[in-house]
């Protein structure tokens, strides 16, 4: 044999590459800068309020049989 293995190698990185990877991107992406310390918060903010007002109508919303 020519010391190939057996069975092909996965050419795709995996999970705990990716997850290093991820975590490289998130640090050097949020490092202080203000600018994206702002752009995060005001994400968070719009989907909070979304959050808000979809409860809001679920919660107002009329029933049919409500009366019994």
């Amino acid at each position: 044999m020519s010391g190939e293995p057996s069975e092909p190698e996965d050419e795709t990185p995996s999970i705990l590459e990716e997850a290093k990877a991820a975590k490289r991107a998130a640090a050097k992406a949020t490092d202080g800068s203000k600018r994206t310390r702002q752009l995060m918060t005001g994400a968070a903010i719009g989907v909070g309020s979304a959050a808000l007002v979809g409860a809001l109508l679920y919660a107002s919303r009329s029933r049919k049989n409500d009366k019994g």
